[in-house]
């Protein structure tokens, strides 16, 4: 019982730590990286496709990122679609290549994005809390249905704690990482 619960914590803390590291990427650090486009949709003969099904992104020398659509009549939405987003690039299209360049950052962007890391690294650290809590909730009702004894939740309770610092450990360590990228200049 205890056992099954650990394992769905600890495959729900997996989860958060995978978004997390999703959210990381498409945050910018002056190099181009098509992972920074992946949130992008483009809309297709009316439905809402991912830019990667949609077109070719690739890396152009060090800040540069080309986009090749599939369809040429895709050139239009997709320069909608980074306009639309929160990513602050121009395209530059050239028949059916279309260029991002990205701008060198700033020291004072560079501490913006940082404080923006931080807040999801906040947030991923709130979601894995929430996780221990709902496993210590349902150790509770074991003890209160009288399925497991006061030692068993006790013990589960530790367990579940230290699954819940090593996740936490591991978002430090993220964002460790990541605030060492974006302040590289």
């Amino acid at each position: 019982m205890i056992d099954d619960i650990k394992k769905d914590a600890e495959v729900r803390m997996k989860k958060s730590l995978e978004s997390l590291d999703t959210a990381f990427n498409k945050v910018r650090t002056g190099r181009a990286s098509p992972s920074l486009l992946d949130g992008l949709s483009v809309s297709y003969y009316g439905a809402d496709t991912p830019l990667r099904q949609a077109a070719n992104v690739s890396v152009e020398e060090g800040r540069t990122l080309v986009i090749t659509a599939f369809d040429k009549s895709l050139i239009p939405a997709i320069e909608k679609a980074i306009m639309a987003s929160d990513l602050g690039l121009n395209p530059s299209t050239a028949g059916t290549v279309i260029r991002l360049i990205l701008p060198a950052l700033t020291e004072e962007t560079r501490k913006n994005l940082v404080k923006v890391v931080r807040s999801e690294a906040e947030n991923a650290r709130v979601a894995i809390r929430n996780i221990r809590r709902d496993a210590n909730t349902h150790i509770k009702d074991l003890l209160k249905e009288k399925e497991v004894s006061e030692d068993d939740e006790r013990r589960g309770e530790e367990q579940i704690q230290q699954l819940t610092d090593r996740f936490v450990g591991e978002v430090d360590k993220l964002l460790k990482e990541k605030e060492e990228e974006l302040m590289t200049v």
